[in-house]
């Protein structure tokens, strides 16, 4: 397959309107964040992501299924880091509504849907890239090498963690979000591992198609 021809980019308007939806999002959250410190660690992906994109946009441009997946990725991120994500009035709300069903929740549960999230999105990402520029074809190796990539950027970013209270001590707490659980980097990389595996499961075939189902 072609690394610069797909069958199912974003129309311009759309690609227009994911963009916008981005940029508002992000800079409405940089107005008056929690913590400055926290939202920069947070957003850092989107801003560079970005220019990114648009930049290589003609020579490589994306399907249109990857285009919303990254946008309601970098709202998770952006929202995360406007409010730090142990108080997301988001997570809160989902944390009242788990309530209602009986499951008793103790902290905000955003954190956990950022990492289940760095999976979910970032497996479709991974796997685009994979059929687009490697002659790997569709099939288990696909699979597994597609997971092992989410759960490689997935320790990565704890690591990214790690140095941050190295750096910044006290001060990265917000960033960290472990919330008073000492197991929250393995339930990190775990959820991680749990939204790529669906992601899998749920987009491939869509995915295929978009990408014109040549490999």
């Amino acid at each position: 397959m072609s690394a610069t021809t797909i069958a199912t980019p974003p129309a311009p308007f759309e690609r227009k309107l994911l963009v916008g939806i981005a940029i508002v999002a992000l800079l409405v959250s940089g107005i008056a964040p929690k913590d400055r410190l926290t939202w920069f660690l947070e957003v850092i992906w989107v801003i560079v992501a970005i220019p990114i994109i648009g930049l290589n946009w003609r020579r490589f441009p994306l399907t249109r299924l990857l285009c919303w997946l990254l946008v309601a990725h970098a709202l998770v991120l952006i929202h995360g880091g406007a409010y730090t994500y142990a108080e997301t009035p988001l997570g809160f709300w989902l944390r009242d509504s788990f309530a209602a069903l009986g499951l008793d929740v103790q902290r905000n549960p955003w954190d956990r849907l950022g990492h289940l999230m760095q999976g979910f999105v970032p497996a479709i990402l991974a796997r685009e890239l994979m059929l687009r520029c490697t002659p790997l074809r569709r099939g288990g190796w696909l699979f597994y090498l597609v997971l092992a990539a989410c759960l490689s950027f997935s320790a990565f970013f704890e690591l990214i963690e790690w140095w941050s209270a190295l750096i910044y001590g006290a001060d990265a707490d917000a960033f960290l979000a472990t919330q008073g659980d000492v197991w929250d980097t393995q339930w990190d990389m775990f959820l991680c591992l749990v939204g790529a595996t669906v992601s899998l499961l749920l987009w491939s075939r869509l995915h295929d198609r978009q990408l014109g189902n040549r490999n």
